[in-house]
């Protein structure tokens, strides 16, 4: 029993990945599964996707490692967040598609709420801004739209949950129902610094607090897999949400430190400590992680698109067949045209948190061709971290200077992309041996509970660098493009 399952289960794909006792991969399985567009600016889950795919990779993860279940000492999770399910505590059905993290349909109802003065309190307890992006809102529409929804969870027949808390009552057959702080941290519902719901913000939404998982740390015991799942029960020791898990994944452990995961989205997290430090430029203060009952603090920045930019040059425009053809079109593209590309396709993330306004192309000449738009997909993604890194540095200075940034996830493979964010950012940008930093983070946190992982000084030490991004590019070259998107992202706005 020296190997790790860990469970990633995303925002377009499930995936399960095996962890041997050296922290090393030895084998993984991927699912895709459909995306919903019901309407402009949402976007849904079947809940049962996220459910059969899961099960499905841990099964085909665990057949290609050549493992039984006697081989696997415990499970992580982490998880897509804020996406929010609803499901019946008898059958444990859900009432309603996932209302996923990217959907923008409670943005009058957030309007209402903050004209009438309500987002200083949900800052001060959450550490969050009034906003779609987070559950408690979503969860409000369920109760409030779908038949019945309100009474049965005033009765107690409903429980709500993030990704993480839908996949553990069905690993577990129902018998537990819970989060970690990292999750319940994301719902605008939860007092990060009481480290409790809050009554307050769930009166306020009309939400009944039975509905509410019960929050543990990020190690702990989540019960055990129902014995017919994969042989045996195997337990459940680790979960965090998808960025604070890569945050761990980095080893990202002393203050000042600094990761960037470049998925779907692209969310920058720096580690503030032991205290909460409340941004002035509209970040998100939040927890990178809870380990025996001491959370620790992050300022987070999240843009909303960064991987689904490129996955809209595939499926979108269909200039590209894969991903990774963008870095050859962009290295083509004519160095004299300057496209900028605003990818505000559900609005704007930090720091902006404009739900409202859509994505715009500027500088288009009639030469301008796929690969052009190629270069200004990537550009935007270096352009987007830059927003979140001046933000950050103005709420919290770092008496060391600059610090370098850790990269990982799917768009982190793309050297082209990665030298263009060192060059943007004006700092080193580090990139690690193993990408998979999510799924690590999650693998760690069971493991080390399990006992067959080191402890947080251990894991820090084994972290391995791959390769170091230096800027190249001159400091007038770079503050020149940098105020040419700052005037595209204005523009964009007025549209």
């Amino acid at each position: 029993m020296k190997h790790v399952l860990a469970i990633d289960q995303g925002t377009t794909s499930s995936r399960a990945i095996i962890f041997n006792a050296a922290m090393k991969i030895v084998a993984t399985a991927q699912e895709e599964f459909p995306q919903h567009f019901p309407s402009s600016g949402w976007v849904e889950h079947d809940p049962a996707d996220l459910w059969s795919t899961t099960a499905a990779t841990c099964r085909s993860a665990i057949e290609r490692a050549g493992l039984g279940p006697n081989d696997i000492a415990a499970i992580g999770i982490t998880n897509q967040r804020e996406t929010t399910i609803l499901w019946d505590r008898s059958t444990g059905k859900p009432l309603h598609n996932a209302i996923v993290w990217q959907d923008r349909r409670t943005s009058e109802f957030c309007r209402k709420l903050k004209s009438e003065g309500f987002e200083p309190e949900v800052t001060a307890r959450t550490g969050l801004l009034l906003d779609p992006y987070f559950s408690g809102t979503k969860l409000a529409w369920l109760l409030d739209n779908v038949e019945g929804a309100r009474a049965r969870a005033e009765a107690g027949e409903l429980a709500f949950g993030t990704v993480d808390s839908w996949l553990v009552w069905n690993l577990t057959g129902g018998k537990v129902h819970a989060t970690d702080a990292t999750n319940a941290a994301r719902t605008m519902l939860y007092d990060i610094v009481k480290g409790r719901w809050s009554k307050t913000l769930c009166d306020r939404l009309g939400i009944p607090m039975s509905l509410l998982p019960e929050v543990r740390d990020c190690a702990a015991d989540y019960g055990t897999t129902r014995p017919d799942l994969f042989g045996r029960p195997i337990p459940i020791l680790g979960i965090a949400g998808d960025q604070q898990a890569a945050t761990i994944g980095q080893a990202c452990f002393a203050p000042g430190m600094m990761k960037s995961t470049y998925g779907t989205g692209c969310f920058a997290l720096l580690n503030t400590g032991t205290k909460p430090v409340m941004s002035k430029n509209r970040l998100l203060t939040t927890i990178a992680y809870q380990l025996d009952g001491k959370p620790v603090y992050a300022l987070e920045g999240s843009i909303f698109i960064a991987g689904a930019v490129v996955q809209w040059l595939r499926d979108g425009l269909k200039i590209i067949r894969h991903a990774t053809e963008t870095q050859p079109l962009a290295e083509a593209a004519d160095p004299e045209q300057s496209v900028i590309l605003v990818p505000a396709f559900t609005g704007l993330g930090a720091p902006y948190w404009n739900a409202d306004c859509r994505g715009a192309v500027y500088g288009l000449t009639r030469s301008s061709g796929p690969a052009e738009l190629a270069r200004a997909a990537l550009e935007s993604v270096g352009f987007q971290t830059r927003d979140l890194l001046e933000a950050m540095r103005a709420d919290w200075a770092d008496p060391a200077g600059q610090a370098t940034l850790r990269v990982d996830g799917g768009m982190s493979a793309s050297d082209w992309a990665m030298q263009f964010l060192s060059d943007i950012i004006g700092a080193p940008v580090d990139r690690p041996q193993i990408l998979e930093t999510t799924a690590l983070g999650a693998a760690w946190l069971a493991g080390m509970r399990a006992g067959i992982y080191p402890d947080q000084e251990g894991f820090a030490k084994g972290w391995a660098l791959e390769r170091t991004f230096q800027p190249a590019m001159a400091a007038k070259d770079r503050d020149a493009r940098y105020a040419r998107w700052k005037q595209a992202v204005a523009a964009t706005q007025m549209l």
